[in-house]
């Protein structure tokens, strides 16, 4: 077997055991499903107060502002997924006492904590998906124009960015074991300015400017424009290129970060402790 086919195969026993754990949980599982619908129809009929009112600021986004929101709340979903999904992987690793066996392993550091993340964003993927198809076929929610090329590759741009702060939340746990202030931090900060439950043009003008330090900002307002709008790729190329320059400084950073960290708590014998 080729090392491609065995890194696969290695991935795709962590995607099967996390499944199998979330499954096994059949009431829970069905819970978080029906929950999202529930989300839905109350941000439905929040919207069905403005439903007779011309907002300049959701113009370009189609000026409904159930579309606007639908897409925040669902998209959103990877950026909690991203801060907590790494940290949450460590910390369940730690309580089970395996962290330590698998990162002596000969397999790299960064592909351990990706695989183990992998069924996180795989369902936060099924998530966003019934989101979007109950907002289509239950609440008439026009995506007809779609450009599902462009919203991919807004979507894969995402998952680096907000995985990268993910890895850098999960250093903290590793080496603090309790604190994380960059998911607080991220979390707190993007809820209020990255434009996930009402655009960032009503925010004063200096709030705005702290809003085009977030990746969420470019994030949110890429693939609003893509699903709703069906905008083209030239036309998204602004967000698109502030993605990819997040994930350029992102990316490394978390990972030497991450080594780092591994470094430091194998140095203090504290690998293995929660």
């Amino acid at each position: 077997m080729n090392k491609n086919a065995n890194a696969i195969v290695k991935a795709l026993a962590f995607v099967k055991r996390d499944f199998m754990i979330t499954t096994s949980y059949k009431f829970s599982f069905f819970l978080q499903l029906f929950g999202i619908f529930l989300y839905v129809l109350t941000f439905y009929f929040i919207a069905k107060m403005f439903s007779s009112a011309s907002i300049p600021s959701l113009e370009p986004y189609g000026g409904d502002y159930f579309s606007f929101v639908l897409i925040g709340i669902a998209f959103s979903g990877y950026l909690t997924t991203g801060l907590g999904s790494f940290s949450g992987s460590i910390r369940s690793e730690q309580m089970m006492g395996t962290l330590e066996a698998m990162l002596v392993t000969p397999t790299s550091t960064p592909f351990i904590i990706i695989s183990s993340s992998l069924w996180s964003f795989i369902f936060t993927s099924i998530r966003v998906m019934v989101y979007l198809l109950i907002g289509v076929f239950l609440f008439d929610v026009n995506m007809s124009n779609v450009n599902i090329f462009g919203a991919l590759l807004v979507l894969a741009l995402t998952i680096i960015c907000f995985s990268s702060i993910g890895i850098i939340s999960a250093s903290f746990i590793m080496i603090f074991k309790q604190g994380d202030p960059i998911n607080w931090a991220f979390s707190a900060v993007s809820g209020l300015l990255g434009g996930v439950f009402y655009p960032i043009t009503v925010l004063p003008g200096w709030l705005q400017n702290f809003s085009y330090l977030l990746p969420i900002t470019y994030s949110l307002r890429a693939m609003r424009l893509a699903l709703l709008q069906g905008y083209s790729l030239e036309a998204l190329t602004p967000d698109i290129f502030a993605l990819i320059l997040f994930s350029i400084i992102l990316l490394p950073i978390s990972v030497t970060i991450f080594k780092y960290a591994v470094r430091r708590a194998k140095r203090e014998g504290s690998l293995a402790l929660y």
